[in-house]
């Protein structure tokens, strides 16, 4: 299924880069990246700037793709939260919107509760 890919204005992106910026602070978080589901890679903030983000981007779509697949299986219609952990960083990943991913990176000087307090508020502000 192809979907109409994302078009922004400037002014949106300035709104939408300083709003992750901002959470990046308040979660103490390594990265933030916004996703389009499409794999398209919109903002990132942080200090995790220069990794693949490509890759980043698209195997995050990937993976909201598969869940949603997983998700229709046992009755649901998507799976809007993921959480990985792993030994040294940990990713939240969230559904904002019908379009947007937002993802965010980060280790042992934050926690899960506090990104999940934060990310609900950026993800309200995002939508």
């Amino acid at each position: 299924m192809l979907q109409n890919q994302l078009v922004m204005r400037e002014a949106d992106f300035k709104k939408i880069q300083a709003v992750i910026e901002r959470l990046t602070r308040d979660a103490n978080a390594k990265g933030i990246y916004i996703v389009d589901k499409a794999g398209q890679l919109i903002g990132e903030a942080g200090e995790l700037r220069g990794i693949d983000s490509t890759s980043l981007a698209s195997l995050t779509a990937g993976c909201i793709a598969a869940t949603g697949g997983l998700a229709k299986i046992v009755g649901e219609e998507e799976f809007p939260i993921h959480f990985h952990q792993g030994q040294r960083d940990n990713l939240h990943i969230t559904l904002v919107g019908q379009r947007m991913i937002l993802v965010v990176v980060f280790d042992e000087r934050s926690s899960l509760g506090l990104v999940r307090l934060r990310v609900k508020k950026a993800g309200a502000e995002l939508a």
